[in-house]
This record gives structure tokens, sequence and C-alpha cells, in this order.
């Protein structure tokens, strides 16, 4: 199986879903954008992971690859690949499928709760995961559900943070892959000046650290699995 990476900083990689897949022997490619690199043919994949960043989706003139990169979500998904967007990943994919990306009302920044609506117990992959758990945040947009998806998942801060469109296109805006290195990695890219009652501290983010990123990953692969299984990945 072959599982391509799109990524948009070098502090924002695959982290644990490519360990997921190198467990499963799987083919593991990537394009950095933030080198210039270029696109895969389409066949040359099976499933497209698209990581987050700190860019918004509309900054073209920044970012001029945001166009191409949309165009070749959009072809993938149209491809019947299998897609999933985190983070910012998610944006770009609900963008792509008719979403707005907006300024959540909270920036959303630490370990907060998420809870499943009651439609993801219709999902064979997110009823897969418990009704209630503890990711990692760090975002300050949200998406709109795209036409014809459902919102699978939402947060006190953000009602809307995960959603399902067909059988086989996934958003995340939470992050179940991050590692504790990814977590550093972030706390060294932004000095969170800000303060809110979603924003939480370096401290608190690092208490328990090892045992709340183990859970994630356990949760990230029975995501993974259940895809695997139920999508045919």
């Amino acid at each position: 199986m072959r599982i391509h990476s799109l990524e948009h900083v070098p502090f924002e990689d695959s982290a644990h879903i490519g360990v997921w897949a190198r467990g499963k022997r799987y083919a593991v490619t990537r394009t950095a954008f933030y080198r210039n690199e270029t696109l895969p043919e389409l066949n040359a994949l099976d499933a497209l992971v698209i990581m987050g960043g700190p860019m918004n989706v509309y900054e073209y003139r920044l970012y001029p690859w945001l166009r191409r990169e949309k165009e070749f979500i959009s072809e993938a998904i149209a491809g019947g690949k299998v897609v999933i967007g985190v983070c910012l990943g998610a944006q770009l994919v609900a963008n792509v499928l008719g979403g707005r990306i907006i300024r959540n009302p909270h920036k959303e920044i630490g370990w907060f709760e998420v809870s499943l609506t009651p439609e993801a117990q219709n999902s064979a992959v997110f009823s897969r995961l418990p009704q209630t758990f503890n990711p990692f945040h760090w975002h300050g947009d949200t998406f709109t559900i795209p036409p014809g998806a459902q919102r699978m998942a939402g947060s006190h801060a953000c009602a809307k943070q995960a959603f399902q469109y067909g059988r086989n296109v996934f958003g995340l805006q939470f992050h179940l892959e991050y590692s504790r290195e990814s977590i550093e990695k972030m706390l060294a890219e932004d000095e969170l000046k800000e303060a809110g009652d979603f924003i939480q501290t370096p401290d608190q983010m690092r208490t328990d650290v090892d045992q709340k990123v183990n859970r994630s990953r356990e949760l990230l692969y029975q995501f993974l699995d259940a895809i695997e299984e139920k999508v045919n990945l």
C-alpha cells in the first residue's frame, strides 16, 4: 500500500501516522511544499494524508502552491483515494469540498476534550473512537461542514472538530498523530504570548505528556486500522 503525505512546514510531519504506516510495511512518501518539492502522479498513491501548518488556506500570494495542492486533493477525492486531512489539512479538504474556512471564536491550543456526535456512531471509522477523548489542539481557524459531509466531533471551543465525506474522506481538526517531539517543535515555533480560556501554558501541555501522547497514538491506530479494514486501505 502506498501512502503519501503533503507537508507545509518542517515542524509538522506525519509523526505517528508515518510510524503506523511503516509498521504495516506500507510505502511512505511525501511532498514537502516548503522545499518546493513536486507532487507525485495520482496513480502512484493509494492514500493521501494532508498535514498541518500555520498558514490559512486562502494565502495564495504567500504560498502559491496552495492552488495546486487544492487541485491535487480534489483529484484524489474524485479518484476514490483515501484522503485524511489534519488541522490545516482538514481545512484544505473542507474547502475543496465546498466548505468555508473561518476564524474560530477561540484559539484552541493544548489538551482539550472532544466529543463524538450521534452521526459518528453510524461511521465504521469514527465509531471506533470513544465517545469522549482528550487530543492535542493547535488552531485558530475552523471549517464549515462541506455539503454532503457529516460532522463527527466537536469540543467546547470548536463545534466542528471532525467530518467524514463518503466512505473514504476524513477531516480532523485535532492532532492524534502528534508525538512529544511534535509538541516541542510547535512550542519552539510559537512563544504563546496570548492567553485565553482554551490556550494552555507550555507547562500545562507538558504535564503527563507521555501518557497523553501514548493514549492519542492508541486512538490514532484504532482510527487508521478502521480505515484500513473498512475502506480497504
